[in-house]
């Protein structure tokens, strides 16, 4: 069974293409987020870096963090502080831009 996943585009204020991730990352939904990833990143203009917003990403496997590293010359990552140590343990950190999303406050 498919965990949830909810992958959107958006446009970010300054006009640059954006991959907004919700949900989990697994072996279970890897193709529609590679394919997303995929996607956007031939779409982002003028070659430049595509962000891939994680912040309502809790949960990212192996499959996960290998798809971001077949993208990492492409991508900046913003990130839920969740994910930080599997990134940083990764080694992805140390070849993209990554970015702990900001917390969210309670109300």
């Amino acid at each position: 069974m498919a965990t949830t996943l909810t992958l959107d585009t958006a446009r970010r204020t300054d006009g640059e293409l954006m991959l907004v991730a919700s949900g989990e990352i697994d072996l279970s939904n890897i193709d529609a987020f590679v394919h997303a990833l995929t996607s956007a990143s031939g779409e982002a203009a003028g070659g430049g870096p595509l962000t891939v917003d994680l912040s309502g990403v809790e949960y990212l496997d192996s499959a996960a963090i290998n798809a971001l590293f077949t993208h990492a010359n492409h991508i900046h990552l913003i990130a839920h502080p969740i994910l930080m140590p599997i990134l940083t343990i990764s080694g992805l950190t140390e070849l993209v831009a990554v970015e702990p999303a900001s917390p969210v406050a309670e109300g």
